[in-house]
């Protein structure tokens, strides 16, 4: 795991308190950022996201598909978590917090925006930091390699639907040609681009060009997460600091939902009888979230400055040290599975 996963949380904060300094500091800019818009798509972020995602999808091999049928109950757990479980709890949450709980202390029409943000996060699975979750719980790497193509591939049909529904049910209006297109921009036209490059790099030059690649690119996929947390905050850099305890609102349902998603797949990763290092990838890939995809939907489907992308935003500040403390569970619970 190196210096920037370690301390993700770390660079993550440091961006937050950044950006709302800057926005303090300099409103104009990111006024005028902010309106650098076509279709509903800041052009600006959505540069970010691309860095950001990009390499994510080049370091998918999706030849690895063909093993789909190499431990089965391992990928059905993943995918009734992922897909079945996971955002209709990540939406329960959220309407119990905001609409309940937490009723009183937040407007209404914020509470809506938290709960849709809460909902991006439940619906998008994890797709480039389980790589790093899995090593460090000596998961199968083929095993890892396979889940998440299936689930890249699942998220180009079942996103869409899946978010629509959610927010229709919370009673967000749901703009149907923005959400659409969100998807061709930040699933399919990436996932195209990273399957095109791979190929193409391993075809002509072996493996180790694409890991050449990747490692090129990492530093660019660090400034664009980074880049994109300082502008969200800059946005929103008053009412931050008019209402701070907005972000610990949000992070207590979130740090729930992750941990009690975990322990829903775990028990039965331990009922299925699945070995440890199927079991631990196929947990923490439903645990985390692809953050970077929700963001980017948040922004185009509720703005810059909206509590949606605020609340996806949290979901990265609490979601390392979180799976953090996941991981070392598996750690010392490796007994449990190996008999």
């Amino acid at each position: 795991m190196g210096m920037f996963e370690r301390f993700l949380s770390v660079w993550v904060g440091l961006s937050m308190l950044a950006g709302v300094l800057l926005g303090l500091w300099q409103p104009d800019i990111f006024q005028v950022i902010a309106n650098l818009e076509i279709a509903h798509v800041n052009l600006v972020v959505a540069v970010f996201i691309w860095v950001m995602i990009y390499p994510m999808m080049v370091q998918i091999d999706f030849s690895s598909i063909k093993d789909v049928g190499r431990n089965p109950k391992g990928l059905l757990l993943t995918v009734v978590i992922n897909w079945l479980i996971k955002p209709f709890t990540m939406a329960a949450l959220g309407w119990l917090f905001f609409k309940v709980l937490f009723a009183d202390m937040v407007d209404p029409a914020s509470a809506q925006e938290y709960i849709a943000g809460m909902i991006l996060l439940g619906v998008a699975p994890c797709t480039a930091m389980v790589f790093v979750w899995s090593q460090l719980t000596k998961g199968d790497a083929n095993y890892t390699l396979v889940q998440v193509s299936v689930n890249d591939v699942i998220m180009i049909f079942a996103f869409a639907p899946i978010t629509a529904l959610l927010l229709g049910v919370s009673d967000i209006q749901v703009p149907w040609e923005t959400l659409l297109i969100s998807v061709v921009l930040y699933v399919l036209l990436p996932l195209i681009a990273g399957v095109t490059t791979r190929y193409l790099l391993n075809r002509r030059h072996g493996l180790a060009a694409v890991n050449s690649f990747l490692a090129t690119l990492k530093p660019w996929s660090i400034i664009g997460l980074l880049a994109t947390v300082v502008l969200l905050f800059g946005f929103q850099a008053k009412v931050i600091v008019s209402d701070p305890k907005t972000i610990g609102l949000i992070a207590v349902p979130l740090i729930i939902q992750t941990y009690g998603i975990f322990i829903i797949a775990y028990i039965a990763a331990k009922w299925l009888k699945l070995k440890h290092n199927i079991a631990a990838p196929a947990c923490l890939i439903g645990t985390s979230n692809f953050f970077e995809l929700a963001v980017a939907v948040a922004i185009s489907l509720f703005g810059l400055h909206s509590g949606a992308a605020l609340a996806t935003v949290v979901g990265v500040l609490v979601e390392v040290p979180v799976m953090l403390s996941l991981v070392a569970i598996i750690n010392r619970t490796q007994h449990w599975f190996n008999h």
